[in-house]
């Protein structure tokens, strides 16, 4: 059987940052190509970069947002690329921004059918969400990793809320030992 660990795939990083300074919005919009700027929908500018694929979310303050990386080294890269972008505008920016890491979205293939009402049952409402009627998946909290996971019934995970890829790797463990340990898997 193949190990759920090779399975995981990043779907999204969300990673911030910040240059330290307010930004006016209006001319960072006129004079950055491609950005998207409607204060009447979204407070802040989109800058999309195509290579790797993200979004820049800029923000008055100067606080930057990158979400939809599919890697945290394609997140570092992306927001590198903004920071040329806004240096070519002559904003400052200094030479190496600290970037955190704030969510990982990975997904993960336990590759069997999960029976999510005995888990439910068997992993105990303390840690779990499950309402069918609502949702279809089971939302499992784990302490260790600090992540959420959601299991379907068709062996699909998805975990969110890690701040290191291995997070995802370690989550798949608990989960797999925790359903052996209840007879509900493998």
């Amino acid at each position: 059987m193949t190990d759920p660990k090779d399975t995981i795939t990043i779907e999204n990083v969300v990673a911030s940052t910040g240059i330290g300074q307010e930004l006016d919005l209006e001319s960072v919009a006129m004079d950055l190509e491609g950005a998207d700027y409607d204060p009447e929908q979204f407070p802040g500018l989109v800058y999309r970069t195509q290579s790797p694929k993200s979004a820049a979310l800029i923000f008055r303050s100067g606080k930057i947002v990158c979400t939809g990386a599919k890697s945290t080294d394609a997140v570092h890269e992306s927001l590198h690329i903004v920071f040329d972008e806004l240096r070519a505008l002559e904003i400052p920016v200094a030479d190496d921004p600290e970037i955190t890491v704030q969510n990982i979205v990975t997904s993960a293939d336990l590759g069997d059918d999960l029976n999510l009402n005995a888990i439910a049952i068997g992993l105990g409402l303390e840690h779990i969400e499950y309402e069918p009627e609502q949702f279809p998946g089971l939302v499992y909290r784990l302490d260790d990793p600090d992540v959420v996971a959601l299991l379907f019934g068709s062996g699909k995970l998805v975990i969110t809320g890690g701040k290191e890829p291995v997070d995802a790797e370690r989550a798949v463990d608990v989960i797999v030992e925790r359903l052996e340990e209840l007879g509900l898997f493998g």
